[in-house]
C-alpha cells in the first residue's frame, strides 16, 4: 500500500511540473537561432515528451529545474523545448516545427539533448538520461566557447 502511494505521489508530482512548463524556455527554433546569434551563444534543444517520458521528467527535475543550471544556461544557452507530449494540445504549426527538427537531427528517443550553434549546426549531443548532464555539458559547451 505505502509503494503505491508513494509511486502514485511520484507520477502526480512530474505531472505536475511538466504540466507547468519550463521557465526561460521557448518553443520557437527560428526565433531561438536569431537570439544565439545576437547574443553569441550556443542553443539547447531539448526533446522530449514532457508529460509522459519519465526519464525527461527525471532530467527536468534533476538538471533543468535547479538553479545552477538556470544560471549556466542564462550566461551560455538559448533554451528550445521540442515538446512531443501525449496530454498537450500543441498548434499544427508547433507539431510541425518539432516533427521536422526530430527528423533533421534523427532523434529516435527521449529526452534528446543536441547543442547546435547560431547556425543550427550540431555541436553535441546527449541521448537519455544522464545523472552527470549538467557537469556534461558545462565540460562541452566550456570546449565549445574556446
Amino acid at each position: 500500500m505505502k509503494s503505491t502511494l508513494l509511486l502514485l505521489a511520484t507520477t502526480l508530482l512530474f505531472t505536475l511540473n511538466a504540466l507547468a512548463g519550463k521557465s526561460g524556455w521557448d518553443d520557437n527554433y527560428d526565433k531561438a537561432l536569431a537570439e544565439a546569434k545576437e547574443s553569441k551563444k550556443l542553443v539547447l534543444l531539448d526533446f522530449t515528451g514532457s508529460d509522459w517520458c519519465g526519464w525527461c521528467m527525471k532530467l527536468d527535475d534533476e538538471a533543468f529545474s535547479k538553479s545552477e543550471f538556470k544560471k549556466f544556461a542564462k550566461d551560455n544557452l538559448v533554451l528550445v523545448e521540442l515538446d512531443f507530449p501525449h496530454g498537450k494540445s500543441q498548434t499544427k504549426k508547433l507539431k510541425e516545427q518539432n516533427s521536422g527538427l526530430k527528423d533533421k537531427f534523427g532523434v529516435r528517443g527521449y529526452p534528446t539533448i543536441i547543442i547546435v550553434d547560431a547556425e543550427g549546426k550540431e555541436q553535441a549531443r546527449w541521448g537519455g538520461y544522464s545523472k552527470t548532464f549538467l557537469a556534461d555539458l558545462k565540460e562541452k559547451v566550456g570546449a565549445l566557447k574556446k
